[in-house]
């Protein structure tokens, strides 16, 4: 790798040239864009509107009662491949916010209108990655990989693999990274979430995500039944 990408993730704070694990440098988005392509930060009008979106309180609620739904095979996943949950959760959080309407209904999925799907977003490119599709894969391949995508568990799998395939391809460490406890997991979980959408403002976005105390709560709190009013 560059020395700029990974000196960055793995160098000490005192050796790295800046201490905000959100800034990317010119020598890690050139090997960025190198290796796995980006493009840029949200036009500001799009990030305008993207700001409006999360105001949105009755859609931030719907929006949590669909993680909730998703909550065992995200920590289950998680957990088997090493990946921070609350990186998942944050992703998945803000993909559903921002999703096209009518993007995940069947019809249109298989028109080929739309290049992402789920509540992810995930394209067949990630299926490729993943040595799930062949890349010259039949029309019915491709029909039954957009199935999957469509599929919100296993979409949330599919996710995982890639924060899974990123992280080997970046040399990162095997355990759950974690941003409150070192600069360099920052900057690891910030290039992670920048893989993943391409875009430079979405790093930001995503590691502010992850310290929402509700998403924290719905991940690890522990429901307990009411007690019976007879005792």
């Amino acid at each position: 790798m560059d020395p700029g990408l990974s000196g960055s993730i793995t160098a000490p704070a005192s050796e790295r040239a800046s201490d905000d694990p959100l800034q990317f440098s010119a020598s890690e988005l050139q090997e960025l864009q190198r290796r796995f392509g980006v493009h840029g930060p949200q036009p500001r009008l799009a990030q305008l509107f993207t700001h409006g979106i999360d105001q949105l309180e009755p859609l931030r609620s719907h929006t949590l009662g669909r993680i909730s739904d998703l909550r065992p095979v995200i920590l289950t996943e998680s957990r088997r491949q090493g990946v921070n949950p609350l990186l998942v959760a944050a992703v998945l959080f803000d993909e559903m916010r921002h999703a096209k309407p009518g993007e995940d209904l069947p019809l249109a999925a298989h028109s080929g209108l739309f290049s992402t799907h789920g509540p992810a977003q995930l394209g067949l490119g990630e299926m490729v990655h993943q040595g799930l599709l062949k890349p010259n894969a039949s029309d019915q391949e491709i029909t039954q990989a957009r199935e999957q995508l469509l599929d919100p568990e296993r979409n949330v799998v599919l996710l995982v693999g890639k924060f899974a395939r990123l992280s080997r391809a970046l040399n990162l460490p095997t355990r759950p990274l974690q941003a409150s406890v070192s600069q360099r997991d920052a900057k690891a979980l910030a290039t992670l979430a920048y893989l993943h959408n391409g875009k430079l403002d979405y790093p930001r976005r995503i590691l502010r995500t992850m310290q929402d105390p509700e998403l924290h709560a719905l991940l690890y709190s522990k429901r307990k039944q009411a007690p019976s009013p007879l005792i």
